[in-house]
């Protein structure tokens, strides 16, 4: 495992690559976490340059694929995959993710397992053929999906069903805030193999709140409140060899209040506790 820096994942707003990796850099992050869409639109060489420069890996991005939507913005969307999954394999990356609605208030169950099978299946397919991994997101929260009509996939054993069934390059984007959510523990991961995650994010979450009381917008920075287990989450994801980044994505507001440096530093130091605290 190594630390991964993803900026808008901790309230920062930039498409400055080179200043993006420049902050990765500085305050010892191993990986960055990027648009591929802004990669590509770099071009393939400055992109190499600019993290060449930096000694920053691009270790994974988004999944650029407008599955939710209406079926024309879809199909445009996955008929542009392969030229930005060429661009990912050209940079040496190997893991992309996204994360799925817990709900829905038009689609059954089974209708939105198959709805998203029949989205991302041929996404996973393009991937693959490129030698991408796909990395899928339960949200965990009751708040969340307890609000749809038809509740979907929100605990790591739902997902997998999805995964296995959109395909063979399809594993987890694992989230220590929506495995605690969805009241899973160490055994849970303890059950996968290392080549199943794709990509992980840390976090912690309000003390004061019962677990179906937890809201997805509130939470904090890992190990700043002590509720999620987040030496048990990472210790289980090393026993199972998981080799891939992990990225801090506390949606908060006390982040949000500080300057990039600043917010980036404290980021870098909540990762640097957990880390050793996970023995890591």
């Amino acid at each position: 495992m190594y630390k991964s820096l993803a900026l808008g994942a901790i309230g920062i707003a930039s498409d400055d690559l080179a200043a993006g990796l420049a902050l990765a850099a500085r305050h010892g992050f191993a990986g960055y976490h990027f648009s591929l869409p802004d990669a590509a639109r770099l071009g393939v060489s400055v992109v190499r340059s600019l993290a060449a420069a930096a000694r920053v890996r691009l270790s994974a991005c988004g999944l650029p694929l407008a599955f939710r939507g209406a079926d024309a913005e879809y199909r445009a969307s996955l008929a542009d995959l392969p030229r930005l999954a060429r661009v990912a394999e050209e940079l040496g990356v190997e893991r992309v993710s996204t994360w799925i609605h817990p709900g829905a208030d038009t689609l059954t169950y089974e209708e939105n397992f198959r709805f998203h099978v029949d989205r991302l299946a041929p996404a996973a397919a393009i991937l693959a053929d490129h030698g991408i991994r796909l990395g899928l997101e339960y949200v965990a929260p009751r708040t969340s999906w307890s609000r749809f009509r038809h509740p979907f996939v929100h605990t790591l054993a739902q997902m997998a069903h999805l995964c296995t069934a959109v395909g063979p390059n399809v594993g987890f984007l694992l989230d220590s805030w929506h495995w605690y959510c969805a009241g899973e523990d160490p055994s849970v991961l303890l059950r996968l193999r290392g080549s199943q995650v794709v990509d992980v994010h840390v976090n912690d979450a309000p003390a004061g709140r019962r677990i179906d009381e937890q809201i997805d917008t509130e939470r904090a920075l890992p190990g700043e409140t002590g509720v999620i287990d987040i030496a048990g989450f990472l210790g289980a994801l090393r026993q199972i060899g998981y080799d891939g980044p992990v990225m801090v994505e506390p949606f908060s507001q006390r982040l949000r209040q500080l300057d990039p440096e600043a917010a980036v530093a404290a980021t870098a130091a909540a990762l640097a506790r957990v880390w050793r605290l996970a023995g890591l």
